[in-house]
């Protein structure tokens, strides 16, 4: 969504106003290249590959726990505990309730884009790597791989694979490179009306396996 509410259309509509704030605040602390470290509590909740993925599902629409569940396959009981543990953490926030299909009042959640602004390589939580692994291969299983490599408008998507052999220094250029373009896309306004959504997964990786 670009970043152009009104204070009109704010009033009518709460989660435009959290999402506008939230990507207005995600912007800011992106394009400064700050990234704060994550309290013990903020590592451990991102040490979910099912977190994370509650994270994607909600990051441009708010979901209901019974809409996040459908998509993912679980039970809302499970959900629950993990949507509770996100929103105690800061990384998912409530949204006003609205009318379910059957009259019931449901609670949609919206992400914060909070994840993307935290640092936690201090941080030695078992299983925050593999959660990052988890999530990526959960994702990618819904795209059809080999029509993924003629990108278009409709397909964004794209794969490449590369062996490289590079002294510390020319390595961590790369990264910091590589960092920055992240940055600078993750900086720019969502576009609701006309963006295609897709996500990236980078990995940088000792090869163990060349001598």
């Amino acid at each position: 969504m670009r970043d152009e509410t009104t204070h009109d259309q704010a009033t009518q509509d709460p989660t435009a106003t959290d999402r506008a704030a939230r990507d207005r605040a995600t912007r800011e602390e992106t394009m400064r290249g700050e990234r704060r470290p994550a309290t013990d509590a903020e590592a451990r909740a991102l040490a979910s590959g099912l977190r994370l993925r509650i994270l994607r599902l909600c990051l441009d629409h708010p979901l209901t726990n019974k809409e996040i569940a459908e998509r993912l396959g679980a039970k809302p009981a499970t959900i629950l505990h993990h949507v509770r543990t996100l929103v105690a953490t800061g990384f998912l926030v409530a949204q006003e309730e609205r009318r379910g299909t059957r009259g019931a009042r449901e609670g949609p959640y919206l992400a914060t884009g909070k994840s993307w602004v935290l640092d936690v390589k201090d941080h030695q939580v078992e299983g925050s790597g593999q959660a990052m692994l988890d999530a990526f291969l959960d994702e990618i299983r819904y795209v059809d791989i080999d029509s993924s490599f003629s990108a278009s408008a409709e397909n964004p998507a794209g794969f490449a694979r590369l062996g490289l052999r590079l002294p510390a220094k020319d390595l961590e250029e790369m990264a910091d490179r590589i960092g920055e373009i992240l940055n600078e896309y993750a900086a720019r306004p969502s576009d609701l009306e006309h963006g295609v959504p897709f996500s990236v997964f980078l990995a940088i990786y000792r090869d163990v396996t060349r001598p």
